[in-house]
């Protein structure tokens, strides 16, 4: 009813129309939700590459990768949504002059995390850390804070990007 009677209203006297996400600008932004997704995705394929490796599958095995391969691509998401997120908020032109080639980074993140929902291939998987990383790195340093690169202390145990902060 009360969707009824705003869209007579509008239709009378249109309302002005506003779109957002979330776009309050919070200004926090962390590139370390799409490093930890990327590792996942990881993690994810070498679980995956293990049940291959079984003999005979059971029931149970096949539920598990069922579960595995729906993780797998949820985390491959992640990463682009956290990626497109801080390029499109965060990043604007100073950040683009200090890193010019930003724009075809993120293309090729979100290629590469395509390629990890759309195979079991572990290198697509350490690419897409990698490109993580190198995104991560620069958007460190445009604020200022150095980074330092360590491997990361639960599986997969690969290199990561850290700020050095404090």
């Amino acid at each position: 009813m009360i969707y009824s009677l705003l869209n007579t209203i509008n239709r009378i006297k249109p309302f002005s129309t506003a779109d957002a996400h979330c776009d309050i600008p919070c200004k926090i932004y962390d590139p370390q939700i799409a490093q930890i997704a990327a590792l996942s995705v990881i993690r994810f394929i070498d679980l995956i590459q293990e049940l291959e490796q079984k003999e005979q599958r059971t029931l149970a095995d096949h539920a598990t990768l069922s579960r595995l391969v729906r993780e797998k691509e949820i985390h491959a998401a992640k990463v682009k949504e956290e990626v497109r997120t801080i390029w499109g908020d965060y990043f604007k032109q100073p950040q683009f002059e200090q890193f010019p080639d930003t724009h075809e980074l993120v293309h090729q993140i979100m290629l590469t995390a395509s390629a990890c929902k759309q195979g079991i291939g572990r290198e697509s998987g350490e690419k897409l850390l990698t490109l993580v990383n190198e995104f991560a790195a620069s958007f460190w340093q445009t604020k200022g804070v150095d980074t330092y690169k360590a491997d990361c202390p639960y599986p997969p145990q690969m290199q990561t990007v850290y700020p050095k902060l404090g």
